[in-house]
């Protein structure tokens, strides 16, 4: 139970009291609708989100971006397909407004034929223009690194970046993954600052985490993250919650995930949070009954009317 102390910025995700957003493209285990980055702009919100093949069929095959007035009914602006993109597979895609009016899509690409991940940027002036965007790499990885996943939040003067790392040593353990922390002037070049947060031996999330959102609260930076205990439970990462006082190092809070799905796998995992002048929105991936993957949303009012982060 959290404390007075620890009042993260709106309730854990309930998928029974969630909506339907985007339904997975077949109806059946391996195929996913999932991934969300949102971002609100003069009221309207813009869902970026990956739409996956079981593997053997196409894995990641496609990014959509599209928008909503009521931020749950979504008409289609772009598609960005992983050929384009010179991609195995593609994963999460951070959607970004920038202050300039201008549209960002950091986007996470396999390299064909290995375990490495790096993420592209595409760039335009409107939404619809990321479908014919050119691409630059802002973050490669390594030999011996594969990044992917980003999470991008500008906070005064500075880029924020948390990305999702894992080792390409052996490739038998390249599921492993750690959340490592990094700041830009221009959102272009990154400078790393070390890891934020690692899986914890013994617990629930030991075998690896991914911060999926990261919203500063009344002082303190909350991280909600995608955590598995084992090889096994890769795609069916659960959402637990860390916080520190600054937007480096956190430390996860609790024993347990603070939300599952109900079904087969419990995967629910790549939260999303928008504010809204009174709320929050949440948008996140969850696993139905017959093993295929949504997105889902959930609005979390305040009581007394104001914006939760305020």
């Amino acid at each position: 139970m959290l404390t007075r102390e620890f009042r993260p910025p709106f309730p854990a995700p309930r998928p029974d009291r969630s909506r339907l957003v985007v339904p997975p493209p077949h109806e059946s285990a391996g195929h996913w609708a999932g991934a969300p980055s949102a971002c609100v702009v003069d009221g309207v919100t813009y869902l970026a989100y990956r739409l996956r093949r079981p593997i053997g069929e196409g894995r990641g095959y496609a990014l959509v971006v599209a928008r909503s007035a009521d931020g749950e009914s979504f008409e289609t602006l772009a598609v960005i397909d992983k050929d384009r993109m010179g991609a195995e597979s593609l994963e999460r895609p951070a959607l970004v407004h920038t202050d300039e009016g201008r549209w960002r899509l950091y986007v996470s690409c396999a390299t064909p034929g290995t375990k490495h991940w790096r993420v592209e940027l595409l760039e335009a002036g409107t939404p619809e223009g990321l479908a014919d965007a050119e691409a630059r790499v802002v973050l490669p990885g390594s030999a011996s690194t594969g990044v992917k996943d980003p999470v991008i939040l500008r906070h005064g003067d500075q880029w924020h970046l948390w990305a999702s790392c894992h080792p390409l040593a052996d490739p038998d353990e390249a599921d492993q993954m750690v959340t490592d922390y990094a700041t830009s002037l221009d959102g272009l070049d990154w400078t790393w600052h070390g890891t934020a947060l690692s899986g914890r031996p013994g617990h629930w999330d030991a075998r690896g985490v991914r911060v999926a959102a990261v919203v500063p609260h009344e002082g303190r930076v909350f991280a909600y993250y995608d955590g598995r205990a084992t090889a096994a439970e890769n795609y069916e990462e659960r959402t637990g919650l860390a916080a520190g006082t600054e937007f480096g190092a956190m430390a996860a809070h609790g024993t347990l995930p603070v939300a599952r799905s109900p079904h087969r796998g419990e995967g629910l995992r790549y939260l999303c949070a928008v504010a809204l002048p009174d709320a929050w929105r949440v948008y996140y991936e969850v696993t139905r009954e017959d093993g295929a993957h949504e997105i889902r949303t959930e609005l979390h009012r305040n009581g007394n009317g104001t914006a939760l982060n305020k």
